[in-house]
């Protein structure tokens, strides 16, 4: 039973090169990760609700604009991608404007201080 064993954490300084830090994760099987249910894409407001394995939020309908989060998925600070085949859009916004990131299949992220998570779009494509 394969899981997510890719992490990566955001910096200001490193937002710009966050997409290149996500590696490739070994082949996945249809799963659940941290709670998050397979196929969905789930975000976890604190570390708390991390640490315990509790989404707040999830979202899996493949979308063809960004989706703005709910109170109960803004601002997480993490994310969790437990699709096999398509990635997760996610945009969010830091003190010098708004980015986006590409969250490949079977991956999760963390979002710290300074950096909040406002919409997502799931595309049918696996990579980034």
């Amino acid at each position: 039973m394969d899981i997510l064993r890719r992490t990566a954490t955001l910096t200001a300084a490193a937002s710009a090169l966050a997409a290149a830090s996500l590696a490739t994760a070994p082949a996945a099987t249809a799963d659940s990760y941290k709670g998050c249910a397979y196929p969905r894409v789930c975000f976890y407001l604190t570390d708390y609700d991390w640490n315990r394995s509790t989404p707040t939020a999830s979202y899996r309908d493949v979308t063809p604009s960004y989706q703005n989060l709910g109170s109960r998925s803004r601002g997480a600070n993490w994310v969790v991608n437990t699709r096999n085949d398509d990635r997760a859009s996610l945009r969010y916004t830091t003190g010098s404007g708004t980015r986006y990131l590409c969250l490949p299949p079977d991956h999760h992220i963390n979002f710290p201080a300074g950096m909040t998570v406002t919409g997502i779009r799931i595309d049918t494509a696996a990579t980034c």
